[in-house]
């Protein structure tokens, strides 16, 4: 696929995964233009044979702004073909990153949960839900549900949260027992003493391949929630909450959200 061909079949994933959160995107050069003055912006990621199995996304809460920073984040994608991984990474950029973001807009609960940790005082933190997908992701999935990840961490990110507008934090754990993947990323940037601190948390390692994904954003400065309040007005035509609720989906407590993927072979 050429680079005009894999920046449709992402531009497709992207308009139709927001439609499930109530938001009309449409295409406008390489930005899909959202209500109001968001948008999201795709950059090319290129693997190392040329392919594309990865997406580079950017959540723009306020188009034309140079004052408010874009949500960035990478995910990749499973399939066989690299239309299938492409869409595939559109899909797991909605289901984590997007929905945080969405729920920066919204400000209702619906999509994650809100909180300002006394881990990380002058913060404020909105969590969007965890993916967990691979083989036998039970455990997993349930260990998430009962554990907080951010007061675990605060410490080892302090001194990475270096945007007071906003920092989107992205984690990802999992692979199976002695193949450990254990990452935390900063505004793109992997945080070495945070992913240290991740791995030597007592997830369940399993013996089949089994990871998940999670967004946070963090935001030591209050103009940012109203900026992104204000951003899709005016009002949306649509409603949110589309997206009809999982029954594999859990919420005991502050930053306790999780959503287990349902996949062949789970």
């Amino acid at each position: 696929m050429g680079p005009e061909q894999r920046l449709a079949v992402i531009q497709r994933g992207v308009i139709r995964e927001m439609a499930r959160y109530g938001r009309e995107f449409t295409v406008d050069g390489a930005v899909l233009r959202g209500p109001g003055t968001t948008a999201v912006a795709v950059r090319e990621h290129p693997s190392a044979d040329g392919s594309a199995g990865h997406v580079d996304l950017g959540f723009v809460l306020r188009l034309g702004s140079g004052e408010t920073p874009v949500v960035w984040d990478c995910a990749a994608g499973l399939g066989t073909t690299e239309e299938e991984k492409l869409d595939s990474a559109v899909r797991m950029w909605a289901a984590t990153t997007a929905a945080t973001v969405v729920e920066l807009l919204d400000h209702q609960g619906r999509y994650g949960d809100h909180r300002q940790p006394d881990e990380l005082p002058g913060w404020y933190a909105v969590q969007g839900p965890a993916t967990v997908f691979g083989f036998g992701s039970a455990d997993l999935s349930d260990w998430l549900g009962e554990h907080e990840l951010l007061p675990a961490l605060a410490a080892s990110l302090a001194p990475e949260l270096t945007d007071p507008l906003l920092n989107g934090v992205k984690v990802f754990l999992g692979g199976r027992a002695g193949d450990e993947v254990a990452e935390v990323r900063v505004n793109g940037t992997v945080a070495q003493a945070a992913s240290q601190a991740l791995g030597a948390l007592d997830w369940p390692r399993s013996e089949r391949f089994c990871w998940a994904r999670l967004f946070i954003l963090l935001t030591a400065d209050q103009a940012v929630l109203e900026t992104a309040r204000a951003a899709e007005h005016p009002a949306r035509t649509a409603q949110p909450a589309l997206v009809a609720a999982d029954p594999a989906t859990v919420r005991r407590g502050p930053l306790r959200r999780w959503w287990q993927a349902r996949r062949a072979g789970q």
